[in-house]
């Protein structure tokens, strides 16, 4: 049986070994390639770490976390995930970022997704001073010759979730892909949803 827990602010912090553990393993796979590296994690957490605002939906088998799905106030987050939100003239300060959704594959298909997305929703909206949530996913190439035939992407997902894909919003973040000999530049998409 499966159960989640929820934590923010200084009691995610047991937990951010856990988190990292679980995007080294998740985000190897298509469609980020991560070639993950705890110090990477250690510096990308540490966001986390110091907001007292910040989320962690934690799902576990017993002991074990096998899921995790964060969260943060968009005004504690890194400068470059606040860039095209201030091109677009949106506040940061009404924005509810949502970092990752990760999950073990064995643990898929139980409705843990929605459950991640209804908890950090929910939490947004308790905090009482956003307007919106948003997160933001790699983009690839449809023709890449690395994407498995048999992947299918969230999108559909998130559009019934209440996400809009937006045309002109990106970030950008370098990491190391499997098999390369350093880190390089990706672009991600930003996803967006009015919380009331």
């Amino acid at each position: 049986m499966i159960e989640t827990k929820i934590f923010s602010g200084g009691e995610i912090t047991p937990y951010l070994d856990d988190v990292a553990a679980l995007r080294i393993a998740v985000f190897r796979d298509w469609p980020y390639l991560y070639d993950g590296d705890r110090a990477y994690e250690a510096k990308y957490l540490a966001t986390y770490s110091r907001s007292p605002e910040s989320l962690f939906v934690l799902a576990f088998d017993g002991a074990r976390v096998v899921g995790a799905s964060t969260g943060i106030p968009l005004m504690d987050e890194s400068e470059n995930f606040k860039l095209a939100f201030r091109a677009k003239g949106i506040r940061e300060e009404n924005v509810f970022y949502f970092g990752e959704s990760v999950l073990l594959p064995r643990y898929r298909g139980r409705g843990l997704g929605h459950r991640f997305f209804d908890e950090r929703e929910s939490y947004a909206r308790r905090l009482g001073r956003f307007a919106m949530t948003a997160f933001c996913a790699v983009e690839r190439r449809a023709d890449d010759p690395r994407r498995p035939a048999a992947y299918v992407a969230n999108d559909a997902f998130w559009r019934k979730r209440g996400y809009a894909r937006q045309d002109d919003m990106f970030c950008a973040i370098d990491w190391q892909e499997v098999g390369a000999a350093a880190p390089t530049s990706h672009e991600l998409r930003f996803w967006l949803r009015p919380l009331t």
